[in-house]
């Protein structure tokens, strides 16, 4: 078991920040990063996640007009802004990924199942970068706030890539948190049968 000290990097202390230090992120740390979230499961070992870490000045212009406004301040500031996509031919890869059965037939034209596993899974690997990032000594901040098909067209275009959420990643400035805010209790949200 992690001890506490771990357990507060991870979760309890972290935050989700908007405000950056003046602190590089070099691709060594993505690359990091990338080799611990690869680690963690995802059904059928499908993988779909796919990752554009946004750091130079000319992609981050590039993805300045794919934002809302209230996203653009902190989203130019931070050192990288990591667009968390997902592949819809994911499932071309299993026969490699997954060499335990034929899990491609699971997929091959069944849309509304690639569509579904690609997004959930996608997903989860979003949430284990953020994990990734903790546990390497960077802060996150996920957000939403943009336009999806503008973001497809200018980072994924000719791939079968779609985004899911953006996430600014580097090495917070904690003094500009507000307080936390309150979270739902065991007995809210959670039954045991």
């Amino acid at each position: 078991m992690l001890d506490q000290a771990a357990l507060d990097i991870l979760f309890n202390a972290a935050r989700s920040h908007r405000d950056w230090k003046d602190a590089t992120v070099g691709e060594d740390q993505l690359r990091a990063v990338y080799d611990l979230l690869k680690m963690a499961p995802t059904s059928a070992n499908c993988s779909p996640g796919r990752f554009v870490f946004v750091a130079s000045a000319e992609a981050k212009e590039k993805l300045r007009p794919c934002l809302i406004p209230g996203n653009v301040d902190k989203t130019m500031a931070a050192p990288v802004t990591a667009i968390i996509g997902y592949d819809m031919d994911f499932h071309e890869r299993l026969p490699d990924l997954y060499p335990f059965a034929d899990a491609r037939a699971w997929f091959t034209g069944n849309d509304a199942l690639i569509e579904e596993t690609a997004f959930r899974n996608g997903t989860l690997q979003g949430a284990y970068l953020m994990i990734a990032c903790r546990a390497l000594g960077l802060d996150c901040g996920p957000m939403s706030g943009f336009d999806n098909a503008k973001v497809d067209a200018a980072f994924f275009d000719g791939t079968p890539y779609r985004s899911n959420f953006l996430c600014n990643i580097g090495h917070g400035d904690g003094s500009a948190l507000e307080p936390r805010a309150p979270r739902l209790d065991f007995d809210t949200v959670c039954r045991v049968l």
